[in-house]
């Protein structure tokens, strides 16, 4: 029998507990996200990850292990050979990337490719450079308002990104134009992991501001993960935020989008008074694309003692047939130069009200341990080529 009716893996997008052993490799060295957060902070606020045992698991400067912690606790290392969003996904659901997405970050995208797109959208392209996504609406918004043309720029990720203005530009029309260059960037030579809509409101400098309405479409994923599995079995498998994108519907049974990471951690504490059976997979960005990326670790710490609120309000929903799985898809260290995610390990923090004990466990050798244990839980047979072992034995 099923060990747990209803398991929560909530992703801390970005939230890497120390570099990986072959960081270097990936440009990454000293690199620690959450330690070099709680390094700058003055005061860090968070008592539900700190009765789990969050310090246990990682020393942080300001707030102390906890004698019995709630939850079992490790590090998982990252067997794929990449360090963005959707190969840390895609892993912990049993898929093991080999080949790292194509990026753009040093020169733009190739001549080719935007031809064809202004070709095939009827619009000037303006930008094709890397960029934060705040400075290139100060720099080019106006123009792109004043003139049609279509702000197009890529970042440190495997991304090709659209900015366009929702009340000039138009929703409908943006995605119709992240459509075309989806279909483009299938292409070897140019395969980018995403095309990422960036809608935004304002008419001047200063007044751009990003909205809710980004779209991601990605890569659907090379082969069947945990989530299709699931599926295939009858059991439910609610996505928060934008697991949905990342996975390009593949194994989800319903789909919430989510406004900010506050919002999606609303939604999980909504979703855990429902009745459901199988897994909920949440995503909260903003960590990482208003913290990490900007390199603001105070802000990013800001955001964890929000997510650390929220935290208490779903542990008190649980039930003894709930198990909560906390962790993350990469680190983006925001004292780390550049603005580039960073190669780091994983937290694993999973916590039910039913557990005897929490204790530390032996070092993961790779994220899939997620999807692995969710399958044993529900009696689900991995998909075939996937990796990954259950530890479902060491939640009892």
């Amino acid at each position: 029998m099923k060990k747990y009716k209803r398991i929560f893996v909530v992703v801390m997008d970005s939230l890497g507990v120390g570099a990986m052993e072959d960081s270097e490799r990936f440009g990454d060295i000293g690199v620690d996200t959450l330690g070099h957060i709680s390094e700058k902070m003055e005061k860090f606020q968070i008592p539900n990850l700190q009765k789990l045992g969050l310090a246990n698991l990682h020393p942080l400067k300001q707030v102390e292990p906890v004698k019995k912690p709630m939850a079992c606790y490790m590090r998982m290392k990252e067997a794929s050979n990449g360090k963005d969003t959707m190969t840390g996904h895609w892993e912990m659901m049993g898929l093991k990337i080999e080949k790292p997405f194509q990026t753009f970050t040093d020169t733009g995208f190739p001549k080719e490719l935007i031809e064809e797109l202004e070709q095939r959208t009827g619009k000037k392209i303006i930008g094709n450079k890397s960029a934060s996504g705040t400075e290139i609406l100060e720099e080019l918004a106006e123009e792109e308002i004043a003139t049609g043309a279509m702000i197009v720029y890529t970042s440190a990720d495997s991304v090709l990104q659209i900015c366009g203005n929702e009340e000039t530009f138009g929703l409908e029309e943006l995605y119709r134009c992240c459509e075309i260059a989806r279909e483009i960037t299938m292409k070897d030579a140019w395969k980018v992991g995403r095309v990422i809509a960036r809608p935004y409101t304002g008419k001047k400098k200063g007044e751009f501001k990003r909205t809710s309405n980004r779209h991601d479409y990605a890569l659907k994923p090379y082969g069947p993960t945990v989530l299709n599995a699931l599926k295939d079995a009858g059991l439910d498998v609610l996505s928060v935020g934008k697991i949905n994108d990342i996975f390009v519907g593949e194994g989800i049974t319903e789909a919430y989008r989510s406004k900010s990471s506050v919002h999606g951690m609303e939604q999980t504490i909504e979703l855990a008074d429902k009745e459901f059976t199988g897994l909920c997979f949440v995503n909260l960005v903003d960590f990482d694309a208003l913290w990490g990326h900007r390199r603001d670790p105070l802000g990013y710490g800001r955001e964890i003692e929000k997510f650390d609120e929220k935290l208490g309000i779903l542990l008190e929903k649980l039930r003894k047939d709930d198990l909560l799985i906390i962790t993350a898809d990469h680190g983006n260290d925001p004292t780390y130069t550049g603005t580039d995610h960073t190669r780091e390990k994983a937290p694993f923090l999973a916590y039910s009200p039913s557990l005897e004990e929490g204790r530390g466990l032996t070092e993961a050798e790779t994220f899939a341990v997620v999807g692995a244990t969710v399958a044993d839980n529900f009696e689900v047979e991995m998909p075939e080529n996937t990796i990954g072992s259950s530890i479902l034995e060491y939640l009892q």
